[in-house]
């Protein structure tokens, strides 16, 4: 009788026992495949496709979203496409494989990206145009995020106009463009024009891809160095172009112009009467200015990080963003207090 009331006691406890072990794995076993809390902790992830470091203005601009992003513990995937769409195309492609939040990328070109917007749409994950715009149906992007390059090109005119305001004689300008088919310099173009056709005294009399490289800078300003030695009229007082005095440079970014001055340093060309007008405003230009070797220097803000964060977040949430959002910037000239001007940071 005792051994079955014994035996009886152990089965109870047993089984309390096997009761107790099943949900307790049963709990662990429901934990580990609930999702909905882990996702709503998780970081979140933005895939972001850099053109490429070709200029202190594309580093800086690079490490401004970097900043922002640890800042605001944003997990990025990043890929530089060296200067090819083709691997931007690729780099997003492989964002959406990947499942990010969201994605940007600073276009190379404004055309062909459609399809690969379309992708990423189908796909739920929402994208922001970053520094340069793109002509793509405006359902398939989010928003842009960047400069105003119009307005650009229209303060670098309204600085020539009061340089020149007292001169009626002719005004031969040399443009040195950057990347083909790219907003910013479309729109700078555009913004420039815009502000000197009311003039007849302004000639672009040559317009030259310099793709915002030093070396295609340095490399345009020694090919019209060469012609003019080459025809036996070099002379060093200026840049010529077809035997034409080059009056002002306007120059789409920093990179080319110091390439320009290079050039002029090489080769003894005296700059000094010649108006340079250069966009973007690293230090190494702003340095360049001071020193009087330059006119005007159009700022381009490169510290896009923040901003880009906080909509980033948005679109996240749901929210709807502004179709465009532009950074602040200002325009630097010889006209100004030099002693009021602060370190650049890149």
């Amino acid at each position: 009788m005792k051994f079955k009331k014994k035996f009886s006691f152990i089965v109870i406890i047993s089984s309390l026992v096997l009761v107790f072990l099943f949900l307790f794995f049963s709990f662990i076993f429901l934990s580990l495949n609930n999702k909905e809390p882990e996702k709503s902790s998780k970081r979140l992830i933005l895939g972001f496709s850099q053109i490429g470091s070709e200029s202190a203005w594309r580093t800086r601009n690079t490490q401004s979203i970097f900043e922002a992003a640890e800042a605001n513990g944003i997990q990025i995937l990043f890929d530089d496409a060296q200067q090819k769409q083709e691997n931007q195309l690729k780099a997003i492609r492989s964002f959406i494989v990947y499942q990010v939040d969201v994605i940007a990328f600073v276009p190379i070109v404004e055309d062909g990206w459609d399809n690969v917007l379309r992708e990423a749409k189908n796909a739920g994950i929402p994208v922001i145009i970053v520094d340069r715009q793109i002509n793509a149906p405006e359902y398939l992007y989010s928003g842009f995020l960047g400069e105003n390059s119009l307005e650009e090109g229209h303060r670098a005119a309204e600085y020539l106009l009061k340089k020149t305001s007292g001169n009626s004689s002719p005004v031969n300008i040399l443009e040195i463009s950057g990347t083909e088919n790219s907003s910013i310099v479309k729109g700078r173009a555009r913004g420039f024009r815009e502000g000197i056709d009311s003039d007849s005294k302004f000639n672009i009399i040559h317009s030259e891809n310099g793709d915002f490289l030093r070396s295609r800078g340095k490399e345009i300003a020694e090919n019209l160095i060469q012609k003019s030695r080459d025809s036996g009229k070099f002379k060093n007082d200026q840049l010529y172009f077809d035997g034409k005095k080059i009056d002002v440079i306007f120059s789409h970014n920093d990179s080319m112009t110091l390439g320009l001055l290079d050039s002029f340093a090489n080769y003894g060309i005296n700059s000094a009467d010649t108006i340079i007008i250069t966009f973007d405003a690293e230090q190494k230009s702003i340095d360049a200015l001071v020193e009087g070797k330059l006119n005007c220097v159009v700022e381009c803000n490169p510290n896009l990080g923040e901003m880009l964060m906080q909509l980033v977040k948005q679109v996240v949430a749901g929210k709807t963003i502004p179709r465009i959002t532009y950074n602040e910037e200002k325009i630097f000239t010889e006209y100004d207090d030099f002693s009021k001007y602060e370190p650049r940071g890149y």
